[in-house]
C-alpha cells in the first residue's frame, strides 16, 4: 500500500500534548483510535553520538495528508519555522562533525574596524582563508567549521553595526586561532558535550540567526544519518506510549539497543489526527559523555 508522508509535520502538530489535563490527554486519545486513515513513520536521524527519532502520521490517501497553507500564513509565522529549522540543521552538523576536541571561538571587533554587513562578511571569509592556509602549512587535518554572524546596529540611522562572529572548527591550537584575528579580540575555547551532545553550545551560536547568510559550513561537513522506516511502530503502540508515557526510556531503548534515553516530547494537531513525539537518545551510557575528549 501506497503512504504519504512528504508534508511539515512539525508545522502541523505543534502543541504539547502535556500542557493538557489528563482528562482531556484521555479524551484526545480516545477520539483518534477510530481514526483508520494512517499509520505511523519512525524517521531516525544519526548525528555522530546523538540519535533521534522522529514518529509522525502517514496517510493511506493522498487528499488526507495535512498541507501548508502558506500562502495564508503571516510572514512572521514563517520566519519563526525557518528559524527552528535552521537551528536544528546546525545543531545535527555540528554533532556529526565536531567533538571535545575541537574549538569554538567567538571574534569581536575593537572600534577601529567596526564594520557593515558586507565587511563583516568578508572578514569572516578571510579569517577562515587565514584559518585554512595554516593548517596546510603545518600539515595538519583539512579545515572543518561551521560560523554564524551575529550583529545589531548601533544607532538606528548608522551604517556601523556592533558585530560578533561564532565560529566552531577542527582541533587547532587556540593560541594560533586567537592570533590570526586581527580586528580586535579573540576568545577560543574547548567544545564541552554533555547528554545532549554539542546542542547547547550549537544553539549558543546560532541564537540570533537572521536570514541564510548569516551561516555557512565547510563543504567538508558529513550530513547526519537518515533513515525511515514504516513498519516499525502500530498505531496502536504508539496511542499506547502516548498515553503512558512512563514506557517511552523502555520503549526507545529497546528500538535503539546501546543507547541511553534522555527525552521525548509529544505534539498534537488542534486540526489532524494522531501525534508527533520527538525524542533524543545519545550512544552508549551518556554519563561518559559529559567529560568526554576523544
Amino acid at each position: 500500500m501506497k503512504l504519504y508522508d512528504r508534508y511539515e509535520y512539525e508545522e502541523v502538530y505543534n502543541k504539547d500534548l502535556n500542557l493538557l489535563s489528563e482528562e482531556s490527554k484521555e479524551d484526545r486519545i480516545e477520539s483518534l483510535r477510530k481514526n483508520d486513515r494512517y499509520s505511523y513513520v519512525v524517521k531516525t536521524i544519526t548525528s555522530g553520538d546523538i540519535v533521534e527519532s522522529e514518529i509522525y502520521p502517514t496517510w493511506k490517501n493522498r487528499n488526507d495528508m495535512p498541507r501548508s497553507k502558506r500562502k495564508n500564513k503571516q510572514r512572521a509565522a514563517q520566519k519563526n519555522l525557518n528559524d527552528k529549522n535552521t537551528k536544528k540543521k546546525i545543531v545535527r552538523l555540528v554533532n556529526t562533525n565536531f567533538t571535545n576536541n575541537d574549538v569554538m571561538v567567538t571574534l569581536t571587533y575593537d572600534d577601529k574596524h567596526l564594520p557593515n554587513e558586507e565587511e563583516a562578511r568578508k572578514d569572516i571569509q578571510n579569517y577562515i582563508r587565514k584559518l585554512r592556509r595554516y593548517k596546510r602549512k603545518e600539515g595538519l587535518s583539512e579545515l572543518k567549521y561551521i560560523y554564524v554572524i551575529e550583529f545589531k546596529k548601533e544607532e538606528e540611522k548608522s551604517k556601523k553595526i556592533r558585530v560578533h562572529h561564532h565560529i566552531i572548527i577542527n582541533k587547532m591550537d587556540r593560541d594560533i586561532i586567537e592570533k590570526l584575528w586581527d580586528k580586535g579580540y579573540a576568545n577560543a575555547k574547548r567544545l564541552q558535550s554533555d547528554e545532549f551532545g554539542l546542542e547547547g553550545m550549537a544553539r549558543y551560536i546560532a541564537k540570533d540567526l537572521k536570514g541564510s547568510r548569516r551561516w555557512s559550513a565547510s563543504r567538508n561537513l558529513k550530513q547526519p544519518k537518515i533513515t525511515i522506516n514504516r513498519t516499525k511502530l502500530t498505531k496502536r503502540k504508539v496511542e499506547n506510549m502516548v498515553r503512558n508515557q512512563n514506557v517511552f526510556r523502555e520503549i526507545f531503548e529497546k528500538t535503539y539497543p546501546n543507547c541511553t534515553y534522555n527525552e521525548c516530547e509529544v505534539k498534537y494537531s488542534q486540526i489532524n489526527g494522531g501525534f508527533y513525539l520527538h525524542a533524543k537518545l545519545i550512544k552508549g551510557n551518556r554519563n561518559k559523555y559529559l567529560s568526554k575528549v576523544y
